[in-house]
């Protein structure tokens, strides 16, 4: 099969060869430069996920410590008889002797 002729010599079978070679050497590193930078992506994807959910797990935190505190106050107020008395009326509507529960309603 005869090479078209550019005119100022004919094309020759290495010259096509050696322009086939360095085609498919661009396409191989176009190829790796598309999954490197496919790769990159995935992982800058990955750490903004994994950026939002500790911030989440941070606020999980703040607010369980918040409650923590909260809780060990309470329980220090009912551990002792003067802030258990008032919680035990209040709750289960319980009085003593020569007691009485006065409710009050707001304003209509």
């Amino acid at each position: 099969m005869p090479l078209p002729d550019t005119g100022a010599g004919r094309v020759t079978w290495s010259t096509v060869v050696r322009l086939l070679g360095r085609l498919g050497a661009a396409c191989m590193v176009f190829v790796v430069l598309a999954l490197v930078g496919v790769q990159y992506a995935h992982v800058i994807g990955r750490n903004l996920a994994l950026a939002r959910e500790l911030h989440s797990v941070e606020r999980d935190v703040v607010s369980l410590r918040a409650r923590e505190i909260q809780q060990k106050q309470q329980i220090r107020r009912l551990s002792d008889p003067r802030g258990a008395i008032p919680e035990i009326h209040d709750h289960l509507h319980l009085v003593r002797d020569k007691e009485a529960i006065i409710y009050l309603e707001h304003g209509r």
